[in-house]
């Protein structure tokens, strides 16, 4: 817990990772294991546009949707004692981590390639896996994302894990942050 001008503030615990590392399902069994209010920076985006991100790629690209999630990122930041789930690219704007940091524990979940591919087959709301080659373009994209993910207080690798191996371990995670923010991965 953090005390700003007497007031005690709980820390917000912040999910980054690739589509389809688990953030949506891990954040919201944490958010109820916790007590803490869940929410989800693209369902915001969506609720705000009044459309899905899929359709704001199409009409308006993807800068247009980068600068939404921002505001978004900007606004949720300040909230306290929520799990924050974010999209997948929150990560490449340095400013979006800076203030998810201010307040906020940001737990990377990491999955393999091949898992993420798994996991996303058929689903066809995600704008930048509409290629010919998807397992490519996971790749590609986590590869030149690497280094944005890197910029996490803890990583749990979620590729042979159970849903409730990982929340659990998150918990953990988050409850010893909120006394020692060391690096740690489970």
């Amino acid at each position: 817990m953090l005390c700003v001008r007497g007031r005690i503030m709980k820390k917000n615990l912040v999910l980054t990772g690739f589509m389809g590392a688990g953030k949506s399902t891990v954040g919201k069994a944490l958010a109820a294991k916790l007590g803490l209010r869940f929410v989800d920076t693209d369902e915001e985006i969506e609720r705000r546009a009044g459309m899905k991100i899929a359709e704001i790629f199409q009409k308006h690209g993807e800068p247009h949707f980068r600068e939404l999630e921002r505001r978004v990122v900007e606004e949720v930041s300040k909230l306290e004692g929520c799990v924050i789930v974010t999209g997948g690219g929150v990560v490449l704007n340095k400013e979006n981590i800076s203030n998810l940091r201010k307040n906020g524990v940001i737990v990377y979940l990491h999955a393999e390639p091949e898992v993420i591919y798994q996991r996303l087959r058929g689903d066809t709301s995600r704008p930048l896996l509409r290629v010919d080659n998807p397992l490519r373009r996971i790749k590609e994209l986590m590869e030149q994302r690497a280094p944005y993910y890197a910029n996490h207080d803890y990583m749990v690798d979620t590729s042979k894990l159970s849903v409730e191996e990982v929340v659990e371990g998150v918990a953990k995670l988050y409850a010893r942050a909120c006394g020692n923010n060391s690096r740690k991965t489970i």
